[in-house]
């Protein structure tokens, strides 16, 4: 399998949340999208961007609730997790399984690494502060040969 490759410089939480919007038209049902970096990255603004090109307000981070679940006017689900408060044990009763690659779901989850099996398939995207504003997003997608 050939990894396809992008990568973007961002300069703001506006351009994070743009980048996201823009991004928002590779995905459909069925995708799932992990998110690595450390936390002030730029994760949920991303997903925030995402949301919005798909007509969904109001993304907010799932820290304390582990998954916050939205419906777009076009019937396709937002599903949004954040990983970092459990364990392998916490991540399986989450049913983050049945999610993934639910054909009307589009996953994104943050704290993958938390995650035993994620789809080989899944969109990987890497978060990573340069300065204080400025965040590089790579965004690694699986190809076949």
């Amino acid at each position: 399998m050939k990894t396809e490759t992008e990568i973007f410089t961002s300069h703001s939480e506006e351009e994070t949340r743009k980048f996201g919007h823009d991004f928002s038209g590779t995905l459909s049902g069925g995708n799932v999208v992990l998110l690595f970096g450390d936390l002030g990255t730029g994760k949920t603004v991303f997903v925030r961007g995402v949301g919005e090109a798909f007509g969904v307000d109001g993304v907010r981070s799932p820290s304390f609730t582990l998954i916050n679940e939205y419906e777009s006017p076009s019937g396709i689900f937002i599903i949004h997790a954040d990983l970092y408060r459990l364990d392998s044990d916490g991540v399986s009763a989450t049913g983050l399984d049945e999610y993934a690659g639910d054909s009307e779901s589009i996953l994104f989850v943050e704290w993958p690494e938390r995650w035993l099996n994620p789809p080989s398939n899944s969109i990987r995207i890497y978060f990573e502060s340069l300065t204080e504003n400025e965040h590089t997003i790579r965004i690694e997608r699986g190809l076949a040969c």
